[in-house]
């Protein structure tokens, strides 16, 4: 048996999946001050008579590290970067920054040496303002560490105390910035997620619940929940992920669709190009913060089933708004306000909450317009659908640049776009098909689309990715995500001069193995597929003395092969 269960703005779904099937699903209203208690209500609910030593898997979509951010709850940083020539430090947004000597060229040769007495004194600093976490980015770190290392050397031993992060350790990518902010939140947010994931495993420990325990990255894959403590940053936006693997599992394989998530706070918008999700080339966006976090290709906008619906008096007449504001349930459900649910629910789109409510506060939103119920329901639904609607248009004009779009495109032969519109989420039984409608698309609400977040979790299968650097002149290799520098053995590799792509990247899928081993998840290792290969010579005296070999590899985002794919 598996479980996924997913935290959203609103509530907390959780699916209990037995022999490839949905078995029980489970909807907990969600406690934002207090996540844990949301998971577990759920957890209980769905494998309530579940003998725990009959559970195979365990798959939570966290919002932790997203509203840690959101909500500026994060530790202080302090961050150590060391820029190199041709970057101005004044450029950067990057609160608490100490700027330092020292430089590595692109291919990870130092060109500059460390102050080491210019790094004692900004230590020094450091303590004096009492910072205890703290992040070491060079910005040909990736490629050369050892800057890194020397500046962790110093702080561990003026700052015993401190928390340290390395930027070539959270992440191998070129771009400087992105890299100082991905080190930033990693650090930030690291003890709190540590302390986080403790709880739940204590919790499942009390539980007698034996079975592995996964937590759903950004670009859609599982990582197991020990090794997530070493990424936190990666789970954020895990609900848009989890809600586009939903879509992928409920509906039929290599179909190309709009999925659209609309929870009771917010709507998520995502992408699926003949069966596979689109991913952000250059990684996630977090506030006003560029990160390196791969991550699929979402937007969130403020309009859900239970935002505030009011009415406003305009130059033009009065007019109906919806949102961005949530005021608890809708008015159907107990709430206080009337909300795009209440009018759903007037209609006879969906099934929930208390009919007469639901007629009693569309009848007061009715009388500013002088209509009637049904007509002013009917206008509340198409606003809402028009505003859903827009949105995707503009996400279409970013998900058009993206290579991987571009790519598609071209192998269809002709501009096009997605066939389907995908409803996901409480809200999508009575919105998708007049969203659908408006993008002139196929409206497609799977069975259990209600819970497709939290079976996104539960089948989703892990990803992995893993970029290898080959330098033969200098008879190094490195790969990225570990920023360890290896000598090139001879005798593997033949002569490194007349070394071909193919010898590269049979070395890269053997890395890949390894970490993939290393990360519990060598059984998705021959899912593995090359996402970038290129190379190039280097040329001395107008003779080649070498080659750089970069390599990306990947275990893309799938499903679990225990699922079965639900037909529409």
């Amino acid at each position: 048996m598996l479980i996924g269960i997913d935290v959203g703005g609103t509530t907390t779904d959780a699916v209990l999946i037995r022999n490839g099937e949905v078995y029980s699903t489970a909807k907990v209203s969600t406690e934002r001050e207090n996540l844990l208690k949301s998971l577990l209500r759920a957890l209980d609910d769905v494998s309530r008579g579940v003998p725990p030593e009959e559970l195979e898997r365990v798959v939570f979509s966290t919002t932790v590290i997203t509203n840690l951010i959101a909500e500026g709850k994060t530790d202080r940083v302090a961050l150590l970067l060391i820029p190199g020539p041709g970057v101005n430090p004044e450029s950067y947004i990057f609160p608490d920054s100490f700027y330092l000597k020292g430089a590595m060229d692109y291919r990870g040769r130092e060109i500059q040496h460390l102050d080491e007495d210019e790094v004692r004194e900004k230590v020094s600093l450091i303590l004096e303002q009492g910072f205890s976490r703290a992040a070491i980015v060079s910005k040909f770190g990736q490629r050369n560490p050892s800057h890194e290392f020397r500046i962790e050397e110093i702080l561990r031993e003026m700052h015993p105390g401190c928390k340290v992060e390395l930027g070539h350790r959270v992440s191998g990518k070129l771009n400087f910035p992105r890299r100082i902010a991905t080190s930033m939140l990693a650090s930030a947010t690291g003890e709190r997620y540590r302390e986080f994931v403790a709880e739940i495993k204590k919790a499942l420990e009390e539980r007698g619940i034996m079975a592995p325990v996964y937590i759903l990255k950004a670009d859609g894959g599982t990582l197991p929940i020990e090794k997530s403590v070493e990424v936190p940053v990666e789970t954020i936006f895990s609900g848009p992920a989890a809600s586009t693997i939903g879509a992928l599992a409920l509906t039929p394989e290599g179909h190309t669709s709009v999925v659209v998530d609309i929870g009771g706070t917010t709507t998520d918008l995502a992408l699926i190009l003949s069966g596979k999700p689109l991913l952000a080339s250059k990684g996630a966006k977090l506030g006003s913060f560029l990160t390196h976090v791969r991550a699929f290709a979402v937007r969130s906008i403020a309009v859900g089933g239970d935002s505030i619906v009011r009415v406003r008096e305009t130059e033009s007449g009065t007019k109906i708004t919806i949102g961005p504001e949530r005021a608890g349930p809708a008015y159907c459900m107990g709430g206080k306000e009337p909300t795009p649910t209440d009018a759903l629910r007037v209609l006879g789109l969906v099934e929930v909450g208390d009919p007469e409510r639901a007629k009693e506060v569309i009848a007061s939103v009715a009388s500013s317009f002088g209509k009637s119920e049904t007509e002013t329901a009917s206008l509340i639904v198409d606003i809402t659908a028009g505003m859903i609607e827009k949105a995707v248009r503009e996400m279409f004009l970013e998900w058009e640049q993206e290579p991987a779009y571009r790519i598609w495109e071209v192998l269809q032969k002709k501009k096009e776009r997605p066939e389907n519109v995908v409803g996901i989420g409480g809200g999508a039984r009575g919105l998708i098909s007049a969203v659908a409608e408006k993008l002139n698309a196929k409206p497609i609400i799977p069975e259990h689309s209600e819970v497709g977040n939290a079976i996104g979790a539960a089948v989703a299968r892990p990803t992995l990715t893993l970029n290898l650097r080959i330098d033969t002149q200098q008879k190094v290799y490195s790969v990225a995500e570990d920023g360890e520098i290896v000598s090139l053995n001879s005798t593997d590799i033949g002569n490194f001069n007349k070394m071909r792509s193919e010898e590269a990247e049979a070395l890269a899928k053997e890395l890949l193995r390894d970490r993939a081993k290393r990360f519990g998840i060598s059984d998705y290792a021959d899912e593995a597929e090359i996402s970038n290969s290129e190379v190039f010579n280097v040329v001395e005296g107008w003779f080649t003395a070498g080659r750089l070999f970069d390599v990306s590899m990947q275990i893309p985002a799938g499903l679990i092969p225990e699922w079965r794919r639900e037909k529409v």
